[in-house]
């Protein structure tokens, strides 16, 4: 009887494991390998360069200026998207008709990226975009430009869609979150003389915690990686002056365009260790937070 449960496990563990080692773990490894050498994606054969590649990763400006952004991306598109998902999540458990609002805000979800990038830039576009056309309508024609194709305006245009497509989805998650709170906790807030503000500060966000968390972590990675909104709404290596060049982008160039598919898989790696450590770091750091409140 225990021999034939070790079979049964072993005929349903190891078909998935070896389809997890042939599609998941192969590529990774053939990634690590490729990024030591010179392969160009069409040579038969790869010379190894060692650490060649990751050297000259700290000398390429247009690299530099991709860790840049997706630095800057990562700080503002996670913070910005939780807040508002956040804020609009609590005004909804006070707000009757709020599963239409949560139908409202959830429609970019059913869009895909490219087709959001698509709409976007058409909002953008500066002569019949929607944006400097209710600029111009409100009597602020002054404040139109090119947004796209300004440096100083490029990259947040872009964060800007991405905080929008994403936002909806966690109003969501947060909303399920928030409604799994005992109701008495905030009676008996509201019955101390708590307000609004303070219920949200003391006793909303504390027992949503987890979820933020791993909201965190998936806007993270997202935020490390917007090769697709930048490469349909932006023109150019990196855009204007590189202001919104991101990672995935240069890696995309570099082995397609340029075919540097050793070079460009340096760069896959490097953004690959990059995302494995802001997870662990968010993980651990909501590890430590459980600790304490236990």
């Amino acid at each position: 009887m225990r021999h034939g449960r070790w079979r049964f496990l072993l005929g349903a563990l190891v078909p998935a494991l070896v389809l997890h080692v042939v599609f998941v773990l192969s590529p990774y490894a053939q990634a690590f390998y490729l990024s030591l050498t010179d392969w160009t994606g069409v040579a038969g054969e790869a010379r190894f360069v060692g650490a060649g590649n990751y050297a000259r990763l700290g000398g390429d400006s247009l690299f530099l200026d991709a860790v840049r952004n997706n630095a800057v991306m990562l700080l503002v598109v996670p913070i910005a998207t939780i807040a508002l998902g956040l804020g609009l999540a609590s005004l909804l458990r006070t707000r009757r008709g709020s599963a239409g609002y949560q139908i409202v805000y959830f429609f970019p979800q059913l869009l895909s990226l490219v087709v959001i990038a698509v709409l976007w830039g058409f909002v953008y576009n500066p002569n019949t975009g929607l944006l400097n056309s209710g600029l111009r309508a409100v009597g602020l024609g002054g404040l139109t430009k090119s947004w796209l194709a300004d440096p100083a305006f490029a990259l947040a245009a872009v964060m800007a869609v991405l905080i929008w497509s994403s936002v909806g989805f966690y109003v969501v998650l947060f909303r399920a979150a928030i409604d799994a709170i005992p109701a008495e906790l905030y009676e008996a807030a509201l019955i101390d003389g708590a307000g609004s503000w303070t219920t949200f500060r003391r006793i909303t966000i504390p027992l949503v915690r987890e979820s933020v968390q791993v909201a965190f972590v998936y806007l993270g990675i997202a935020a490390l990686d917007g090769f697709a909104v930048v490469q349909v709404m932006t023109v150019g290596p990196g855009g204007p002056d590189g202001a919104t060049e991101v990672i995935g982008l240069s890696l995309y160039r570099n082995a397609f365009t340029y075919g540097k598919f050793g070079y460009a898989s340096a760069m896959g790696v490097a953004l690959f260790f990059a995302t494995l450590t802001l997870a662990i770091l968010a993980l651990r750091a909501g590890r430590k937070d459980r600790l304490e409140l236990a």
